[in-house]
């Protein structure tokens, strides 16, 4: 059974950081991309980041290009993402994500994740 379990999530005024973990457990962790999602209210889930499996290749939306970094540590089982300056905007729910296939897929579709953890909530005020 796949599990991801976020944490770090909080409030935030605008122009401050928050680093988000994600803990992966039930598969070979190191064997897929992860990715980063996010939810506002009353809006679809979209992309945010994405990391290969090695760590070697990441994307990120435009929105958060330059203020976001993807990284990863394969011996802990965990991905992060380092949320700099951050904006009213980035106020959503985080998701991350486990791709459905093995090390060769890197994309960002939500199509292509198969497992989702619980969410944490980020609130950045202005």
């Amino acid at each position: 059974q796949v599990q991801l379990v976020e944490s770090g999530g909080g409030l935030v005024q605008a122009g401050g950081s928050l680093r988000l973990s994600c803990a992966a457990s039930g598969r070979t962790f190191s064997s897929y991309t992860m990715g980063w999602f996010r939810q506002a209210p009353g809006k679809e889930r979209e992309f945010v980041a994405v990391i290969s499996w090695s760590g070697g290749n990441t994307y990120y939306a435009d929105s958060v290009k330059g203020r976001f970094i993807i990284s990863r540590d394969n011996a802990k089982n965990t991905v992060y993402l380092q949320m700099n300056s951050l904006k009213p905007e980035d106020t959503a729910v985080y998701y991350c994500a486990s791709a459905r296939t093995g090390s060769t897929w890197f994309g960002t579709d939500r199509s292509g994740f198969a497992f989702w953890g619980q969410g944490t909530q980020v609130t950045v005020s202005s």
